[in-house]
């Protein structure tokens, strides 16, 4: 009997206590507690991710970028990220059918690095995230009136745009005694176009005299380049991917007639040209990286991510051209290696 009583008293005290638990202070702390569970599952519960990554061309500095994006990610997932990585080979007929196949795949996320894959992606799904990279202008690329740095659609990313107004004011510098500025650039590259039409603008306002030399593929770039170093005193070359991938080409032309090129990147300047302002494009593969973690895992919104700029620019020269041009170069340019 007595066994019997105090086995129902233990029981009274312990129902006590479970109904003294139930006040909204304890119901907050355990909603709080599942709240902060839920945030480390999501980054540790072991799911997988898997990337489609289509890059338009193979040259320096979209490789450098897809290294950048490849890097950061696999820093933060390790081998819970997969990549299935393809190239264009310079087609945006061949980066609709990459986008498509990445869409029946049913990636978790797609990397578009340059303008014509970001295109053919978001021409691809409407669903997927995607994040562009190596894309100077997406106003442009995506034809977004009323531009507010952000797309408003499943696309945000990083831009390539180096300050134009700062191009031309170095091409200033170097040449300041100079009429004639030559513009080389692929008129089937929006971005490319983009440029050439800002930069027009800032030679003109600075005194020289521009003449536009468009190719339409990599097939006219001798023609149309060798056309243009007859008429001009030095040339500019945008952030162009089809002129970035025949910088020997161009190298070719323009030395034997000692004509200086002043371009938008670096890895056009290290094969043909003298001298640029220059982002990294490998730390802007690295931030779109770090962009796409924050959507796979951190469950971002990327139709209301702005897109990001790269955050420092560098003035960057090729010693053995400008020795070879007698071109002085001040002091604050940092040599590109050879």
């Amino acid at each position: 009997m007595k066994k019997k009583i105090l086995s129902l008293a233990l029981a009274a005290v312990l129902t006590a206590g479970m109904l003294s638990g139930c006040g909204n202070s304890s119901a907050a702390s355990t909603n709080e507690s599942n709240s902060n569970a839920s945030t480390e599952t999501s980054a540790e519960d072991g799911k997988t991710y898997n990337v489609g990554i289509c890059q338009l061309v193979q040259h320096e500095a979209l490789d450098a970028a897809t290294n950048g994006f490849k890097d950061a990610l696999t820093e933060k997932l390790g081998d819970k990220v997969t990549f299935d990585e393809q190239n264009a080979s310079g087609d945006s007929a061949t980066c609709a059918t990459i986008a498509n196949q990445f869409v029946s795949s049913n990636v978790d996320l797609i990397l578009a690095n340059a303008t014509a894959p970001l295109q053919a992606a978001a021409a691809a799904t409407n669903e997927i995230p995607i994040l562009g990279t190596s894309v100077t202008d997406y106003a442009t690329a995506l034809q977004i009136d009323n531009w507010s740095g952000k797309t408003g659609i499943n696309v945000s990313g990083t831009s390539d745009l180096a300050p134009l107004a700062d191009q031309a004011a170095l091409l200033k510098e170097l040449f300041p005694d100079a009429k004639n500025v030559g513009l080389l650039y692929c008129s089937g590259e929006p971005n490319s176009v983009y440029q050439i039409n800002v930069v027009n603008e800032e030679l003109t306002k600075l005194g020289y005299t521009c003449e536009e030399f468009a190719f339409a593929d990599s097939n006219d770039i001798a023609s149309v380049c060798t056309n243009a170093v007859s008429k001009v005193d030095v040339l500019y070359i945008p952030t162009d991917n089809t002129a970035a991938s025949a910088t020997e080409v161009i190298n070719n032309i323009c030395a034997p007639a000692n004509i200086p090129v002043v371009t938008g990147e670096e890895g056009i300047c290290a094969g043909c040209g003298v001298a640029t302002l220059s982002i990294s494009y490998y730390d802007l593969g690295y931030q779109t990286g770090l962009m796409a973690y924050e959507v796979l895992v951190n469950g971002a919104d990327v139709s209301t991510m702005d897109v990001k700029y790269a955050p420092n620019v560098t003035k960057k020269y090729v010693a053995s051209r400008c020795e070879a041009l007698n071109i002085t170069v001040p002091e604050g340019y940092e040599a590109i290696e050879e």
